[in-house]
């Protein structure tokens, strides 16, 4: 008996041994090759993800990056990040190469986790998936068509501060910013506007930004398994909406041109085919979560910096209250009034270079290559870092200096300033962004003054940036 115990431990022990050696040998295959980036590539199957997702959670997601560039001497580093090989491009010139070489040598790359999330997207590929919703999206976010948005977006924002700010001494900033971006795009994309439809898609939406990019690991209690079921719950609710427009369409009850939801019902893809119902809950999914978390980022970063900051704060009080005072009473902000709101824009985008929503982003090698004398093999997954550039002060002297000027006139050198990507990818709602931002700047520095109740409250990026415990703040009504 006791022979027969210790030659399974030895096989046990040798079944892991094996098992071991096999996946440290697939691992480092994976990085073979002459002249590839200096870097290192971690362990088997987590390589650097967990160094490259907690310096995030520490707050200083820049960290993973300038550690490695300072280390190594180079802007371009390899690593293990998600279970792949991948290569860490920084700086300009590497933004530069990156975004000019779209669907060339490199195209757009998701981990894992984001299909999984978006199932729907398996049939295809969540690049495929993308390309499909840029060629639906530009009709909805030209100028002509964001013009009409401006005064809805007014209307919604006066609701909001009326219901959730005014008389109110203290308020929690960041869950009240997902829900003026949430409620926005809920209307403006499937016409949803009443308040109570709104909050209960608050909490499933929370879990599943807090787990589209995480470590795919579909066990109870892991940010990726809340994901899945979040995704879940959103899509089986949206699904109820398709349906009851697809009722009201065909009895006139709705407009064929009111929202992108219709949009999409009524047109076909290029194959001749109309999307089903669960393709429209996915894409509308994805719409929803682009559309109101970056925006609600950037709003609650704005919030602290103009606490923080009291001469900038009354320069964008005075702007704004200029504004304001050419309003005849219950006339809504138009189009032209946001053109002027130059000094409140430089303010957002110093906002969003030292918190940037996007933290960077995927691209994938479709062929070999070499870029500044290294070689990139077919396959790799390459990295841009917005902070490799918002935070180095060959780009920004004194990068943690809060500096608005720095956006006057011609503003940041291309290829610097990069919240929302750049070339064929960059980020179609861009310019929706920059109207509800400067919407909410607006009505909140129009009511109040305030303060923050945690000064020392920690920031921390999981994906995007937030404060730790949603910034709580005192608010001071202005005297009428």
């Amino acid at each position: 008996m006791e022979h027969l115990f210790l030659s399974l431990l030895l096989g046990f022990v040798t079944l892991v041994s094996v098992a071991f050696f096999v996946l440290f040998y697939k691992h480092r295959s994976n990085f073979t090759g002459t002249n590839l980036p200096p870097g290192k590539i971690g362990y088997p199957v987590i390589g650097e993800s967990i160094e490259f997702l907690s310096t995030g959670w520490k707050g200083h997601p820049e960290k993973f990056i300038f550690d490695r560039m300072s280390k190594f001497s180079s802007e371009i580093f390899k690593t293990s990040i998600f279970g792949e090989p991948a290569a860490v491009f920084c700086g300009a010139a590497c933004n530069k190469f990156l975004f000019s070489n779209e669907n060339k040598l490199v195209t757009a790359w998701w981990p894992s986790s984001v299909n999984k999330v978006f199932p729907t997207s398996q049939q295809t590929s969540s690049q495929s998936e993308a390309k499909k919703m840029r060629k639906l999206l530009p009709g909805f976010m030209k100028p002509e068509a964001l013009q009409r948005y401006v005064g809805i977006m007014d209307t919604i924002a006066q609701r909001h501060f009326a219901a959730d700010w005014d008389n109110q001494k203290e308020i929690l900033t960041f869950p009240l910013a997902k829900r003026y971006t949430f409620w926005l795009a809920a209307k403006l994309f499937v016409s949803l506007d009443d308040p109570k439809d709104i909050r209960k898609f608050e909490d499933p939406f929370q879990l599943l930004a807090g787990g589209i990019i995480s470590m795919p690991i579909d066990l109870p209690g892991t940010p990726f398994h809340r994901a899945i079921k979040a995704s879940a719950y959103i899509r089986k609710e949206l699904l109820k909406i398709i349906k009851q427009r697809k009722v009201d369409l065909a009895e006139a009850k709705a407009s064929p041109t009111q929202d992108i939801l219709s949009h999409m019902l009524l047109t076909c893809t290029d194959d001749g085919q109309y999307m089903t119902e669960l393709d429209i809950a996915d894409k509308i999914l994805g719409l929803l979560i682009g559309g109101h978390d970056t925006a609600s980022a950037a709003c609650t970063f704005i919030v602290k910096y103009l606490a923080e900051l009291p001469h900038v704060y009354e320069a964008v009080y005075a702007e704004q209250m200029e504004i304001a005072k050419s309003k005849a009473p219950g006339e809504l902000l138009n189009w032209d009034d946001l053109q002027k709101m130059k000094y409140s824009w430089c303010v957002a985008q110093e906002v969003l270079r030292l918190a940037p929503p996007l933290q960077g982003a995927f691209r994938e090698a479709l062929t070999d290559f070499v870029f500044n004398g290294f070689s990139i093999p077919k396959g790799w997954k390459l990295y841009w870092s917005a902070n490799s550039t918002h935070k180095n002060a060959a780009y920004f002297p004194q990068p943690e200096k809060f500096d608005p000027t720095r956006f006057e006139g011609n503003g940041p050198a291309p290829y610097t300033f990069v919240p929302f990507g750049g070339g064929p990818r960059m980020c179609p709602g861009k310019e929706y962004a920059r109207l509800e931002i400067l919407v909410f700047m607006h009505h909140l520095v129009k009511r109040f003054r305030w303060e923050k109740i945690l000064p020392e409250e920690k920031i921390i990026v999981d994906p995007m940036p937030m404060p730790a415990k949603g910034l709580p703040v005192r608010l001071f009504p202005h005297q009428l």
